[in-house]
């Protein structure tokens, strides 16, 4: 379980980096799906270690995430749906 965690840490540092790095774009599919991965993997995570608040933290941030993606915000701007 801690794998998970770490894992999903990770991996919303990851997409942080590379949208503040300007190598991927806030409204891209990439970033709104490392950020749900990584929310996935800490929400599991904090559920197993009885952490309430971050793993309701982490299920609205996939839920951000699949909103997203849902509305079209997960492409690139003035690029086809």
């Amino acid at each position: 379980m801690d794998v998970i965690g770490w894992l999903g840490a990770a991996t919303l540092l990851g997409a942080y980096a590379l949208a503040s790095a300007g190598r991927l774009a806030g409204t891209s599919a990439g970033f709104q799906v490392l950020n749900l991965l990584g929310s996935g993997g800490l929400a599991v995570n904090s559920g197993y270690h009885d952490a309430w608040p971050s793993a309701a933290l982490n299920v609205v941030w996939m839920a951000v995430g699949f909103a997203a993606l849902a509305h079209g915000r997960g492409r690139p701007p003035g690029g086809a749906p």
